[in-house]
């Protein structure tokens, strides 16, 4: 049995800003823009890893008013789980981020298990680390 990873799900307060930040500074493919009783559902994929797709979601989009306000409420605080992605230009690809005036929350680094990484949030506040692929 094989059993792979096909999409993951972040939530995002505003499409357009996520876009850019994940197509334009990221360097990821959009490769779908759905809408739906006034909620966008974005998937985007690295163009060097095309089975995986991470879905960016609206909080309210598919879910019930309560689920989506404590959702957003969770989301404001940057309080949802961190997306980990790995590069083989962590210096380069951190720069970009930097420049682009992204909430740096910690600058490459040696961590204690061995890795690598830098963190900063996306436009929504969720955390975004970057590991470096050895």
């Amino acid at each position: 049995m094989d059993i792979q990873l096909s999409h993951c799900f972040v939530t995002v307060h505003d499409p357009d800003l996520a876009i850019a930040f994940y197509r334009d500074v990221l360097g990821l493919e959009v490769t779908a823009d759905a809408s739906n009783g006034g909620h966008r559902w974005v998937t985007v994929q690295s163009p060097t890893q095309a089975g995986v797709q991470i879905v960016l979601t609206e909080p309210h989009g598919g879910r019930s008013q309560a689920d989506g306000d404590a959702l957003m409420e969770l989301l404001t605080k940057g309080s949802l789980n961190a997306v980990a992605f790995a590069t083989d230009d962590l210096d380069g690809l951190f720069e970009k981020v930097q420049a682009a005036g992204t909430e740096v929350l910690q600058e490459p680094m040696e961590q204690f298990w061995g890795q690598r990484d830098c963190a900063f949030r996306d436009p929504s506040g969720n955390m975004i680390r970057i590991n470096e692929k050895r």
